[in-house]
C-alpha cells in the first residue's frame, strides 16, 4: 500500500468561511491552516475544539485572518500546543495582523476573545522555514519532509509540500501565478503527478482582465475622483495585499510628480512598513534587483504616509485625499469610521480592491445594484464621570488596599525571619535591627560592610566617628596602558538595535505587550456606548480585483498540468466548487472530492510501495553517474529476501540481458542552439524547429503542458538526409544526455 492519506475539513468547504483541514499522513496530524473571519465567531471552531487535543504540527500558508486568525484563541482556549510552521513574512505579518485586529476592537468594544498576550504565547515558538527548504520532522513524524514553496497572493504565501515515502502531499490554496509588482508568481506547476493535491476553488467561476488594463481603470476611478475634490477610501487588509497597491500608487505618483496626499492608516503602519522593508529576499525578482543595483528599498515610501491613529488624519487640511484603512471588511477599524464619515458626500469614492466576507457591511456594499441606505453600528470609549466614575475609582482603591495589605502582611514575614550571613553579600545600606539595640550610635559592621543607617536620628555619636556616606575604594585593575576594560560593556546588542521596529514599542522580538499597548489605547477609565446609525450611502462605490489569486480559465490550466493523482477542492462556493469538480472529472483526473465539513475522506495512493534493500553485492558492480543532485544508473537485478525477511535486490543468478540505450534528462533548444554554434555549426530557429547546417532540423513534439506528460519533457526528433552531418549533429544531441 502507499503512503495512507485522510483529508478532513474543519471549516470553509462548499462556502467562503475561513480556512481550516485536517491532513493525516500516516498517522500524522497535520493541522493546515488555522483562520477565522472578522466576526470572530467562536461557533465556526467546533470543529477545531474537537481534534485540537490530537493535532501533531500546524502549517500556516498565508498571513491574513482567513488563514491564521484562530491561532492565539485555538492555543488559548483548545490547548492547541503543536509546533506551528510557517516562513518568516507569514510568521512577522501574521502577528501584525493579529495584533491589529485586536487593538481595533478593544478601541470599540469589550473584546475578550484573546489578548495581546495570547497571540505573542501562540507565535512564540512558531518554525520559520525559508522556501524549497526540506524540514526533517522527528518522532511520530519520522519520515515525513515538509517544505513551503512560492504561492503569490500575500508576501511569504506557502504552498506546503508533504512528503512520504516519494509520494507527494501537495496544500495549494490561494496561489497567483501571475507575477505582480510585489511578488514572483508560484510555482505549483513544477509539481507533476503528485499523489494528493488539495486546493480551493474560491476563483472557479471568475475571469480577470490583464494586469495592464485593470492598473489603467484603477488608477483613472482614483484620479477622477481627486480631480473633482472628493477623497478616496481603500478599505485593506492590514499586511497583506495593501503591500502591492501601496507600490502601485508610489510608482505612479513618482512617475507623475503628483501632490495628492496617501495615507496607510492601522494601527500598526509603521511597524508594517518597517518590517516588510527587510523582506526584499522575499519578494519580486524586479524589486531584488533593483535594491542590488541602485540600493533603493521598493517601501522607501516618499509619498503615503503612516498613521496609527484617527485623530492624526482629523488633522490633515482639507482637500482631495487617499485613505488605506483597515479593516477591508469595514467590521470593525479606521475604515468603518472613515466609511461613516465619507458615504453621504457624493464627490467621494469608496474602492474595495478585495470581495468581503460573506455577512459583512463590505460585502452588503458590493452587491448590484447597491444599497442606497445602510445602518451601521456605531461605538466608542467615552470617560466615566460622575457616580460611574466614583465607583470605579472606589473600586480601585479597595483593589489597592487589598494589594498593599498583602504587601504588608509578607513584608511582616519577612522581617521576623532570622537574619543570616546573607547580609554580608547584600546591599551595603542594608541594617540589623537586633545590633542597633547594642550600638546604634557606630555604624554597624558586618564582615567589613557597613550598614550607615541610624535608627536613633543623626544623634553626634560620642565616639570620634563622625557620620558620613560610605565610601568603597574601587578595586578595577590596571595595566600599562590604564584601567583594564571588558569589551563586553561596549558593544551594542543586535536586540537593543531592533528596539525601535515597533513605534509603540514592544519587546526586542517585535512583539507588543499590554503595557506598549496603553500607548495605544488609551487607559483612562472608560465604558464603550453604541448606538444604531442610518448612513445614507451617495458615495461612489466600486469593486476592481486586487485580491491576487489565478482566475478561474488558469486555476483549470495549471491543474491539467500539475495532474495530480487524486484531488480535494476546498474553499469556494458550493456553485464555484461543483463546477470545478465537473470540469477535473473529465479533464485532470478520475479521482477528485470535494469533502463536506468534519467528513473525513480518504486519498490514500492506490500505488504499491515497498521498501527494499540493496545489497552490497549489487552495488560493487554499479556505475553510478552524476545527474544534477541525484546519481543514476542502470541496474539489472532479482528481488530476494534477507536473513530479517526483509525485500533485498540481488544480482542476477544468470547473465543480464541487453536493453537499448537510454538517455536521461532534458535541454532547452535555445541552449544546444549556442553549442552547436560554438563547434562550428551553423543554425538557426524557423518554424518552430531549429534548423542546423544545410539539411537537418531538430524539434520538439508533443505538449509540455498536457496531462501526464511526464515531468514537461518533449521528444527532440531529428529530420535530414543520413548523411555525415545528420550523424555528427545527432552525435551532438546525444552528448547532451546521460546514457544508460
Amino acid at each position: 500500500m502507499g503512503t495512507s492519506v485522510q483529508v478532513k475539513p474543519l471549516c470553509g468547504v462548499y462556502n467562503e468561511n475561513p480556512l481550516c483541514y485536517l491532513v493525516s499522513v500516516d498517522g500524522f496530524n497535520f493541522l493546515v491552516d488555522c483562520g477565522w473571519n472578522d466576526h470572530f465567531d467562536p461557533s465556526l471552531l467546533q470543529p477545531l475544539s474537537r481534534v485540537a487535543s490530537s493535532i501533531d504540527a500546524v502549517l500556516l500558508s498565508h498571513p491574513d485572518t482567513l488563514h491564521l486568525g484562530a491561532l492565539p484563541y485555538a492555543v488559548k482556549q483548545f490547548g492547541l500546543s503543536a509546533p506551528v510552521y510557517s516562513t518568516e513574512p507569514v510568521h512577522r505579518l501574521g502577528l501584525l495582523t493579529m495584533y491589529d485586529q485586536y487593538i481595533s476592537r478593544k478601541q470599540v468594544s469589550d473584546f475578550d476573545l484573546f489578548t495581546l498576550d495570547d497571540i505573542d504565547s501562540a507565535f512564540l515558538n512558531v518554525n520559520r522555514l525559508t522556501y524549497s527548504q526540506n524540514f526533517h520532522l522527528s518522532g511520530k513524524g519520522e519520515g515525513i519532509v515538509i517544505a513551503p514553496h512560492v504561492a503569490g497572493h500575500l508576501l511569504g504565501g506557502t504552498v506546503w509540500k508533504i512528503t512520504k515515502d516519494g509520494e507527494d502531499v501537495i496544500y495549494a490554496v490561494d496561489f497567483n501565478h501571475r507575477k505582480e509588482r510585489l511578488l514572483n508568481g508560484t510555482v505549483l506547476e513544477s509539481f507533476v503527478r503528485p499523489a494528493v493535491l488539495i486546493t480551493d476553488a474560491y476563483n472557479a467561476l471568475n475571469n480577470q482582465p490583464s494586469r495592464r488594463q485593470r492598473d489603467q481603470e484603477f488608477l483613472d476611478a482614483i484620479l477622477k475622483t481627486l480631480r473633482a475634490d472628493g477623497n478616496v477610501l481603500l478599505p485593506v487588509d492590514t499586511a497583506g495585499r495593501v503591500l502591492e497597491l501601496l507600490l502601485i500608487l508610489e510608482q505612479y505618483w513618482t512617475q507623475h510628480h503628483l501632490t495628492y496626499p496617501i495615507f496607510f492608516l492601522t494601527c500598526i503602519s509603521s511597524s508594517t512598513i518597517d518590517y516588510v522593508k527587510s523582506f526584499l529576499e522575499w519578494m519580486s525578482d524586479s524589486i531584488a534587483k533593483s535594491f542590488e543595483h541602485t540600493r533603493d528599498n521598493a517601501f522607501l515610501l516618499k509619498n503615503v504616509t503612516l498613521l496609527i491613529n484617527k485623530s492624526a488624519l482629523d488633522n490633515v487640511p482639507d482637500g482631495p485625499k487617499i485613505v488605506l484603512a483597515s479593516m477591508a471588511s469595514l467590521e470593525a477599524g479606521f475604515s468603518h469610521d472613515i466609511f461613516v464619515e465619507w458615504a453621504p458626500d457624493v464627490k467621494n469614492l469608496v474602492l474595495f480592491t478585495e470581495r468581503g466576507q460573506f455577512g459583512t457591511l463590505a460585502r452588503m456594499l458590493q452587491a448590484d445594484p447597491p444599497p442606497k441606505a445602510v445602518k451601521v453600528t456605531i461605538s466608542k470609549r467615552v470617560p466615566l464621570v460622575g457616580d460611574e466614575l466614583a465607583a470605579y475609582e472606589e473600586e480601585q482603591n479597595r483593589i489597592k488596599k487589598e494589594e498593599a495589605l498583602k504587601a504588608s502582611l509578607i513584608k511582616e514575614e519577612e522581617s521576623k525571619a532570622p537574619h543570616g550571613s546573607h547580609l554580608s553579600m547584600g546591599d551595603p545600606m542594608a541594617m540589623d535591627d537586633s545590633s542597633t539595640h547594642a550600638k546604634s550610635d557606630v555604624p554597624a559592621r558586618y564582615d567589613g560592610v557597613y550598614g550607615d543607617i541610624f535608627t536613633d536620628g543623626f544623634t553626634p555619636p560620642s565616639s570620634s566617628i563622625a557620620p558620613m556616606f560610605p565610601f568603597y575604594e574601587n578595586s578595577s585593575e590596571w595595566d600599562d596602558f590604564g584601567e583594564v576594560i571588558n569589551p563586553d560593556d561596549y558593544v551594542i546588542k543586535e536586540e537593543d538595535m531592533d528596539q525601535g521596529s515597533l513605534q509603540v514599542g514592544g519587546d526586542p522580538n517585535g512583539n507588543l505587550d499590554e503595557g506598549s499597548a496603553s500607548l495605544i489605547l488609551d487607559t483612562a477609565p472608560s465604558k464603550v456606548v453604541s448606538y444604531e446609525l442610518t448612513v445614507q450611502v451617495k458615495s461612489s462605490l466600486l469593486y476592481m480585483d486586487y485580491e491576487g489569486r489565478s482566475d478561474g480559465r488558469s486555476v483549470k490550466s495549471i491543474l491539467a498540468h500539475v495532474a495530480p493523482l487524486k484531488l480535494v477542492l476546498v474553499h469556494g462556493s458550493a456553485e464555484a466548487t461543483e463546477h470545478l469538480k465537473q470540469h477535473c472529472l473529465k479533464h485532470v483526473c478520475p479521482h477528485v472530492y470535494a469533502p463536506q465539513i468534519e467528513e473525513t475522506i480518504d486519498v490514500t495512493s492506490d500505488l504499491c510501495a515497498y521498501k527494499v534493500q540493496l545489497s552490497e553485492k549489487l552495488m560493487s558492480n554499479v556505475l553510478l553517474k552524476k545527474l544534477g543532485d541525484h546519481e543514476i544508473a542502470w541496474v539489472d537485478a532479482e528481488v530476494g529476501k534477507t536473513d530479517s525477511d526483509m525485500l533485498s535486490v540481488l544480482p542476477l543468478s544468470t547473465p543480464a540481458p541487453p536493453h537499448k540505450s537510454v538517455l536521461v534528462g532534458d535541454i532547452k533548444m535555445a541552449d544546444f542552439k549556442q553549442f552547436l554554434a560554438s563547434k562550428g555549426v551553423p543554425v538557426e530557429f524557423g518554424g518552430g524547429a531549429l534548423r542546423c547546417g544545410e539539411y537537418v532540423t531538430l524539434r520538439k513534439i508533443g505538449d509540455a503542458t498536457q496531462k501526464g506528460s511526464g515531468a514537461g519533457i518533449q521528444p527532440i526528433i531529428i529530420e535530414g538526409p543520413l548523411s555525415e552531418e545528420y550523424y555528427k549533429i545527432r552525435e551532438h544531441l546525444y552528448s547532451q544526455f546521460y546514457s544508460l
